[in-house]
């Protein structure tokens, strides 16, 4: 199995999904490109949070040493994203693949990461967040997916339960909910874990 975690933006919880569905399928995890933050990068975070021994965590493609959208966090390094670079990492493992913010995130002056995503053939996994406008991003997020004939897997709320929101969401894209993450304190390995066991049940 080969998930996409993509978002309906940035901040919305990707990372610690990816590392929930990683530990639930003992899954190797893989982060396309990296953008700022590279000493404490998503993939450290996310090797930080699984606690199996099997998951195996491989090189981002592209690194960047800004914080910024990958188009222009490359020029800012110099280089120039090409889709044909890359490559997912050879494994006979699951992967769970994480992405960089949203779908139309500009990967360079004609491609974003939903371009990628079609290009690698995988499924997705999107990570909705419940906040004013969620909803509009949301259903924009998965009518641009559906529209290039990309498979999504379904969807995970992260925050507190918002009824009116989530009902609406899940009624309007016919998107299975694959559970809820909530906003917790501490993200240790045993919270990870005990996510990851109820994730595995839907996976």
């Amino acid at each position: 199995m080969r998930l996409f975690v993509t978002g309906i933006g940035t901040e919305v919880g990707k990372t610690v999904v990816s590392a929930i569905l990683t530990e639930a399928l003992q899954a190797d995890y893989w982060k396309p490109v990296q953008a700022g933050d590279l000493d404490y990068s998503d993939t450290h975070k996310v090797k930080d949070m699984v606690s199996n021994s099997k998951s195996v965590f491989h090189d981002e493609s592209f690194a960047f040493n800004h914080p910024m959208s990958p188009h222009a966090a490359a020029e800012r390094d110099g280089v120039e994203i090409s889709l044909g670079e890359f490559k997912i990492p050879e494994t006979e493992n699951h992967m769970i693949i994480e992405g960089a913010g949203g779908v139309m995130v500009p990967l360079n002056s004609k491609d974003c990461i939903i371009d990628l995503i079609k290009d690698l053939g995988v499924e997705v996994v999107l990570v909705s967040r419940n906040y004013l406008g969620s909803i509009n991003h949301t259903l924009l997020s998965v009518e641009a997916l559906v529209s290039r004939g990309i498979s999504i897997k379904g969807v995970i709320f992260n925050d507190v339960e918002n009824v009116d929101t989530e009902s609406v969401i899940l009624r309007m894209t016919g998107l299975k909910c694959l559970g809820r993450v909530e906003m917790e304190e501490d993200l240790t390995q045993e919270v990870i874990s005990n996510y990851a066991s109820k994730f595995r049940e839907v996976l």
